[in-house]
């Protein structure tokens, strides 16, 4: 086989391998489920922290900064994107607007007609979080970008009520099943998801290793020393007290958000590149007050969790159930009424027994009687002995 033969050859299995990836079947069923799930709850959190505050952050108590009459963002100025805009000025109907939002952020949570409901949701959600521009931070961009990616994602498969309901009408489709483009905008989907949180956490990288902070490596105590992130000062007096601490932990970020893309080939790297990226986060949300910047991208990060790992892990949690109080409680109830019914079955087969037994021994001393009359009858005749059982049924048959 000449050079290019072999060449051909290997470019038509990588396009086939490739085709199979994109089209053979649905991937991360699990993992977009949990995207979903913490991307509502991200949003209706976001939502009722700043409701009683609303009219202040968002609403007419904020006019004082221009932004009713002039916005800095380009949304409101959007036909789609500027219903909060229109709305801002009557506080009653800014008010029903926003339970509106978080009515529409449960049912996201709990996957209820999602192919419906999130092109809704994200409209609504970039007007209402668009009304004060410097409200906001980079993670209200990248929660809209996610939303964006997932309006081509099934994100019902698992754990919503849409699956539910397909199960209960007998339609519930495996990870194979559906059109070929669904499928392939769903991979593709999951594919965007990848390059956006790889792009956030590259750049973040390259963007803190050009710093002077970072570089010198206490980079971390600055904004721990602030009243905007600062917001638990125990906890961050505590985290910066040792130098060196802080030296690792500076660098130590970089190089993770660095290598977490090329982490992500290996099985048990992509585990660890997990592990420290949720640590990660969690740290933000606690000690720096970012608590949803850190939620969403927890959200998408579980897209690279492998959906065998969610049902080993879920198998697990139902074994545990079983094992504890509760389960224990639910096992010995069923066993209490599997013994309950036996015990009434039991008792019907031996009323049976003993009404037979019953009928038995009267016949055996209507025979027994019968017996006597013609003994009676011929005094040389001697009468037989009567057996021991039949004698015996004739005397409970007298009783």
């Amino acid at each position: 086989m000449t050079v290019s033969a072999r060449v051909v050859a290997a470019l038509g299995r990588g396009w086939n391998r490739l085709e199979e990836l994109l089209t053979g079947r649905y991937h991360a069923t699990y993992g977009l489920a949990v995207t979903r799930i913490l991307m509502g709850i991200t949003g209706l959190g976001l939502l009722l922290t700043n409701f009683a505050a609303r009219n202040y952050a968002f609403g007419v108590g904020a006019a004082w900064n221009g932004e009713i009459a002039q916005p800095k963002s380009d949304f409101p100025n959007i036909w789609l994107f500027s219903l909060f805009h229109r709305a801002v000025t009557n506080p009653p109907l800014y008010t029903a607007m926003i339970i509106g939002l978080a009515i529409l952020a449960v049912t996201v949570i709990l996957g209820w007609r999602t192919r419906i409901i999130l092109p809704f949701y994200l409209i609504l959600w970039v007007s209402f979080i668009e009304l004060n521009d410097s409200a906001g931070d980079q993670g209200d961009n990248a929660y809209r970008m996610f939303l964006i990616a997932l309006l081509f994602a099934d994100t019902t498969r698992r754990w919503s009520l849409d699956a539910r309901r397909r199960r209960r009408h007998g339609t519930d489709l495996g990870p194979e099943d559906g059109p070929w483009y669904l499928i392939m905008a769903n991979n593709l989907a999951i594919v965007v998801l990848a390059f956006q949180v790889c792009a956030i956490y590259m750049s973040g990288a390259l963007y803190k290793a050009g710093g002077t902070a970072w570089q010198h490596g206490f980079a971390v105590y600055n904004p721990l020393q602030t009243q905007q992130f600062g917001t638990w000062p125990v906890l961050s007096d505590l985290v910066t007290a040792w130098g060196p601490g802080v030296v690792v932990i500076s660098w130590g970020s970089i190089l993770f958000q660095s290598a977490f893309p090329f982490m992500l080939f290996n099985r048990w790297t992509r585990a660890i590149a997990l592990v420290g990226i949720l640590s990660f986060h969690l740290g933000i949300a606690l000690l720096m007050g970012l608590p949803w910047f850190s939620l969403t991208m927890i959200a998408v990060d579980a897209i690279f969790i492998k959906d065998r790992s969610f049902e080993r892990f879920s198998a697990f949690l139902r074994r545990w159930w079983s094992s504890t109080r509760g389960g224990a409680a639910q096992a010995d109830g069923a066993a209490r009424e599997s013994v309950s019914a036996g015990v009434g079955a039991g008792a019907g087969a031996r009323a049976g027994v003993g009404s037979g037994a019953a009928d038995g021994a009267g016949g055996a001393g209507g025979a027994g009687t019968g017996g006597a009359d013609s003994a009676g009858t011929s005094r040389d005749q001697v009468p037989e002995a009567p057996r021991p059982d039949a004698a015996s049924k004739a005397d409970r048959a007298t009783d």
